[in-house]
């Protein structure tokens, strides 16, 4: 139970929700209740896909290219950061995309790159290749949908949600996440500078 609370927790900021809420809410803004639900659950399916398959395959693509796991905390902690630093600015790529049919939405740009970015896709793939059991695998699994599911009922109530907090507010909770996600890039890059290193 303790790990799958950690990593739901873990991959629920890391995946920077209220972020993707607001980018949600700027790119629908004029979509009616009924299109932002349907699209909120074209992400969330199109989310879940994505993260699965980085998670079951980052330990074979490790192989391929024979990247090991701590130089690859190294550099996805080093790609977080980054996403943390354009949170924290109030800026990310992929947030001016407006096209006619909100479908083509639902990939791109709003489960790759805003949900999955650069460092989320390293997180997944070194997550993946930690775990050590069918059973790790399944409670990682499980948590990772969880978190998924949790930021996709998000965007399925985003218009509520909006009414509550208001713009500024979900721009203040992104800040935070950002400060959040700083401090968690930190500890992957430094717990992977340490095992490479031998300390």
């Amino acid at each position: 139970m303790e790990e799958f609370v950690s990593i739901f927790l873990k991959m629920f900021f890391i995946m920077t929700p209220f972020f993707v809420l607001s980018v949600f809410l700027t790119v629908t803004n004029e979509a009616t209740i009924k299109e932002k639900k349907a699209l909120a659950i074209k992400v969330t399916i199109s989310v879940i896909i994505v993260s699965l398959i980085l998670v079951f395959f980052g330990k074979h693509i490790f192989e391929i290219f024979g990247i090991t796991l701590d130089a690859f905390r190294i550099g996805a902690g080093a790609l977080l950061f980054l996403s943390a630093v354009d949170l924290i600015k109030g800026s990310k790529e992929g947030t001016k995309a407006h096209p006619d049919d909100l479908n083509d939405l639902a990939v791109v740009p709003l489960a790759i790159p805003i949900t999955i970015g650069p460092g989320t896709i390293g997180i997944l793939l070194v997550m993946g290749a930690t775990f050590e059991n069918t059973s790790s695998m399944f409670t990682g699994s499980l948590a990772l949908i969880s978190a998924v599911l949790v930021i996709g009922l998000m965007l399925y109530s985003s218009t509520f949600i909006e009414k509550v907090v208001g713009k500024q507010g979900l721009l203040v909770i992104s800040k935070i996440t950002g400060l959040f996600l700083a401090a968690l890039s930190a500890q992957i890059v430094f717990t992977g500078i340490k095992n490479f290193l031998g300390l």
